[in-house]
């Protein structure tokens, strides 16, 4: 049986690798065994990446419901705590994009959560 090499799979292999290590500066972006080093580096941190963001988002909304809820006068776990006791079940998502772009409709569950703390 003839001997069958494997240069044509490894070529795709190698441009696969070089084609994702693309714009990465000097070896990196030129030598397969460097390039591919850093693209499994970029992965990992992407797929890190992508699971940080959930929790950077949440942190960002919370902060923005906080100085909505101060200005109204309570704080952001008394606001929270009153919605919970008012059955209103909204997300923290809706809730700062409220605080954002409805200052009055988050002022009217402010009240809400402030009167059912009372």
């Amino acid at each position: 049986m003839a001997r069958i090499k494997g240069g044509l799979g490894a070529k795709k292999r190698h441009n696969k690798v070089l084609k994702l290590a693309k714009g990465y500066r000097g070896a990196r972006s030129k030598q397969y065994r460097v390039a591919k080093q850093s693209v499994m580096r970029a992965l990992t941190s992407s797929f890190a990446g992508r699971r940080k963001k959930k929790g950077d988002f949440r942190k960002l909304w919370i902060v923005r419901i906080n100085a909505a809820a101060r200005i109204n006068g309570l704080s952001y776990s008394k606001l929270m705590h009153g919605l919970k006791l008012a059955n209103i079940d909204i997300n923290r998502k809706m809730l700062a994009d409220l605080a954002v772009n409805d200052a009055e409709g988050f002022k009217t569950l402010a009240e809400t959560a402030k009167s059912k703390l009372a």
